[in-house]
């Protein structure tokens, strides 16, 4: 089985779909722009998807004030330094810059609606191209 995506209700979809558009380099698949308001968001290998979506038949879960390591979204940096200065122009918000001694560098942030990110620098590649 392949990962298509992860879902997750936010409180500002339509803001969101194109601040990771403009910022994250996402590519919308699929948008609704009505209640309730769902985006299907694609990396750049097209193959990994994203859905936010705002749906009051649930709460938005309180992500500014869940730790980070309770759930966030990872993404590939080649200079987390570079990537997180960006971003935080862009209206992210630092958490942590971690160095480890395998060579990766991990940055954590939150995005402008307090969703964790992170970027990641891996010391050693993790993922791999892979046939369909």
């Amino acid at each position: 089985m392949k990962l298509e995506h992860f879902a997750v209700n936010v409180e500002d979809p339509l803001a969101m779909v194109d601040w990771y558009a403009e910022h994250l380099g996402m590519k919308v698949v699929k948008q609704v722009k009505e209640a309730p308001f769902m985006a299907f968001l694609a990396d750049d290998s097209g193959r990994i998807m994203i859905e936010v979506y705002r749906n009051p038949a649930d709460q938005v879960p309180p992500y500014r004030e869940m730790d980070p390591l309770l759930v966030h979204l990872a993404f590939v940096s080649e200079d987390p330094a570079a990537d997180k200065a960006r971003l935080q122009e862009a209206g992210a918000i630092e958490v942590s810059d971690t160095k480890l001694n395998d060579g990766s560098h991990l940055v954590m942030m939150r995005d402008p609606w307090g969703l964790a990110i992170q970027l990641c620098k891996r010391g050693t590649t993790m993922l791999t191209e892979r046939e369909n």
